[in-house]
């Protein structure tokens, strides 16, 4: 038997974007599926759809038809259809939940600092659920703070962390790499720092692509 291939996977992505929640799982689905042919080091990088977002955030249905001019049918259809997608790799929107859209800066500080304790996939789930499952605001220390607990990290070390602006540089920069490099939207699946896969895919095309990934950088 070969030796696993070593990949590098830079999951770029946002705490409020409903398609990085199903990239996500999909793309953990496709990882299963090639099992021991790679050996996967998984980084979570930060990326902010809406860095200007105020404190309490804004009411969804308005902020979407401002920034992208939909309807508000034009929405419920979108909802519609990421439910089902999220449903198919085992991830459960309840949409009545989530009302607002909030700053996620704390969150990806906090998601930088438990990459320290190998919990970033972990915490990353943990966020997604909370605001797109609970409909809880991932800008709100205490939800920071509970998902934070919840996938086994130091309370008292995560609070330190958001009661300060311990890591904002570090996120800063890597949000400017990451913007410099070309990425626009999210979420975006960098696989050995050189090749791209943009967009929340079904595990088939994640794991199709994957493939050829792993063969051609063997070769």
């Amino acid at each position: 038997m070969s030796a696993p291939t070593p990949i590098r996977i830079d999951f770029v992505s946002d705490v409020s974007c409903p398609w990085c929640a199903v990239g996500l799982n999909s793309l953990e689905t496709a990882l299963a599926r090639i099992g021991a042919a790679a050996d996967v080091e998984f980084h979570v990088q930060p990326f902010e759809l809406n860095p200007k977002m105020g404190k309490g955030g804004q009411d969804i249905t308005e902020h979407i038809a401002e920034k992208y001019g939909s309807s508000p049918e034009d929405q419920e259809k979108s909802r519609a259809m990421i439910r089902q997608r999220g449903e198919a790799v085992g991830f459960k929107f309840a949409m009545d939940k989530r009302s607002r859209i909030y700053n996620t800066f704390d969150a990806h500080r906090l998601l930088h600092w438990s990459e320290e304790a190998g919990k970033q996939k972990e915490l990353k789930h943990a966020l997604f659920e909370a605001y797109f499952t609970n409909g809880e605001d991932p800008s709100s220390h205490d939800v920071l703070l509970r998902a934070a607990e919840k996938v086994g990290l130091d309370r008292a070390e995560a609070q330190a962390v958001l009661s300060t602006d311990r890591y904002a540089d570090d996120v800063r920069t890597l949000e400017q790499f990451w913007q410099e490099a070309g990425i626009r939207s999210v979420p975006a699946v960098v696989i050995n720092q050189k090749h791209l896969i943009s967009g929340g895919h079904p595990p088939e095309a994640f794991e199709d692509a994957l493939r050829r990934i792993l063969q051609g950088d063997e070769e």
